[in-house]
């Protein structure tokens, strides 16, 4: 293998260090990675110099300064986009999360463009952009609408980044969007904030691992360097652990509590934790990357088992009672800014309603596990958990994407590009469209009449709609689903055609909520 270069972002993160150890295990590849210049990364890049001399260099810098970006992937023959803004951070800094997740792709993106020749351009992005799913549609793919919760600042970031990759000029490009992730220190850093109280204990949940995530794209460009991989680029993709890491929040808090000695129900009551507004869910479409790249490893089960086997202290724990653990762990956590519990109390209507639905809403659960239905227990009428977990299940949850897709795509044409738009509310203004025309860009127009340019798989193919009508720290999706029955079609899952909320950071940051009228 002649020598590479793959220039890197969020190499830091927990999926970023796991793409690097993979990576290093390719003979000829030498990383450039972009570090903030800040004391854990620069610990962390004399750990790597130690490790892989000079197969690795570090700049530091900010994807945020456009220098920085032109800097790291200059002459690099690949980008790898993985650096983000994640919560619970992104929750109480969205400044920080639109500087990485909106700011940064588009500094990196032109960055990529103005090279020549243009590397290759892998970005990650996220399940977050999909937004909350239920047992009512457990199931879900890539081309599904993409409705990220109100407040996650994250999801929506991440979705005006997206859009910006498939709107770019780059002319070899993947879109990986990944799913929860579990790595050893998941149960450690969820028991520091109250973003775990967000996850709802009935929506489903495709986990992937740090570790299969990094040999997951260790495995693309090894694969591509051979010169098969050529039908992965210009797609976008589920990343998911396939049946093995389908579950639910209920059942992954249980699974998590159990390596102390508890459970959800000792130590969690049911109104702590939301019932809408969170992610996530099982992908009809993850076995496509796996049979291109097979990656997969274990099942979610035995991650937890080989992180209780690692670390042992977990087993200390297991000699409190249930209730000295909640007394000492959780309910602290339910005092922090970014628990539901919280703006119950201190009345924030724009966070109540978005993850409750009202505050009567709210008082409605109440406290009492016998009176609170589980899901993965078949505890809710006329749903059958199991059933609905079998992979020959998702064929019946599956959202309508608004033209015919029995037809293969060399054959779709202008009535099937008039069809989506018109399920979505809009036209399509194109007067014409040459079949096979996938990536040139044709004009649409929306419910509220903005026209836009997208190209027909950005629309058809990835979910995207409207980009005036996503706008930065404004949910406005109630109003969108009524003239949207693409959007609708998911959105009144859990939500009621009756609302009409928008929902917004105010410019004091804080959580307001108003109706649109």
């Amino acid at each position: 293998m002649d020598t590479i270069t793959v220039a890197m972002t969020g190499a830091s993160g927990n999926m970023g260090q796991a793409v690097v150890r993979e990576m290093m295990k390719l003979t000829g590849v030498r990383l450039r990675v972009l570090l903030l210049d800040q004391k854990r990364e620069r610990r962390l890049s004399a750990k790597w110099r130690k490790t892989y001399g000079d197969r690795i260099s570090v700049l530091f810098g900010n994807i945020k300064n456009a220098d920085d970006c032109l800097s790291l992937v200059a002459s690099a023959q690949y980008v790898v986009s993985m650096a983000a803004v994640i919560p619970p951070l992104a929750d109480k800094r969205p400044d920080l999360a639109r500087d990485a997740n909106v700011v940064g792709v588009a500094n990196m993106v032109a960055a990529v463009e103005a090279q020549t020749p243009q590397p290759k351009f892998i970005h990650i992005s996220t399940v977050a952009l999909y937004g909350n799913r239920d047992y009512h549609h457990p199931w879900g793919r890539v081309g599904d609408p993409l409705l990220p919760s109100a407040y996650d600042s994250y999801g929506l970031g991440k979705l005006i980044g997206e859009r910006t990759v498939l709107d770019s000029n780059i002319a070899t490009w993947a879109v990986l969007r990944q799913t929860g992730m579990l790595y050893e220190k998941l149960l450690m850093a969820n028991i520091a904030d109250g973003l775990m109280f967000h996850t709802c204990f009935n929506v489903p949940i495709e986990w992937a691992t740090d570790h299969d995530s990094g040999v997951l794209l260790k495995n693309i460009l090894e694969q591509d360097l051979r010169g098969e991989a050529d039908d992965f680029w210009r797609n976008v993709y589920n990343i998911g652990g396939g049946q093995a890491y389908r579950t639910t929040g209920f059942e992954t808090f249980d699974m998590g509590f159990a390596m102390i000695g508890g459970s959800v129900e000792k130590f969690m009551k049911p109104n702590w934790h939301a019932t809408r507004n969170f992610h996530c869910m099982w992908f009809a479409d993850s076995d496509v990357l796996e049979q291109k790249f097979h990656y997969r490893s274990k099942s979610a089960a035995q991650f937890w088992k080989d992180v209780r086997a690692k670390n042992k202290y977990f087993a200390l724990a297991k000699l409190l009672p249930p209730a000295a653990i909640r007394a000492i762990i959780f309910k602290p956590l339910l005092k922090d800014n970014n628990a539901p519990y919280r703006w119950v109390k201190e009345g924030n209507v724009g966070r109540i309603n978005a993850f409750f639905g009202s505050k009567q809403q709210w008082k409605a659960i109440g406290e009492d596990w016998t009176k609170f239905a589980v899901w993965c227990k078949n505890q809710i009428d006329g749903q059958d958990y199991k059933a609905a977990l079998a992979p020959e299940a998702a064929a019946r949850y599956k959202l309508s994407h608004g033209y015919d897709e029995s037809k293969p795509m060399a054959a779709l044409d202008l009535d099937d590009l008039r069809s989506a738009a018109s399920f979505r509310g809009g036209q399509c203004l194109a007067p014409r469209f040459d079949a096979g025309n996938w990536y040139d860009k044709v004009l649409w127009q929306c419910a509220d009449g903005h026209t836009f340019e997208a190209s027909p798989y950005t629309v058809l193919k990835a979910g995207h709609w409207c980009p005036h009508c996503i706008r930065w720290e404004h949910w406005n999706f109630d109003r969108l689903a009524k003239n949207n029955p693409f959007y609708g079609q998911i959105w009144y899952d859990t939500h009621s055609p009756s609302e009409n909320a928008v929902y917004y950071f105010d410019t004091d940051g804080i959580a307001r909520v108003e109706e649109d009228v």
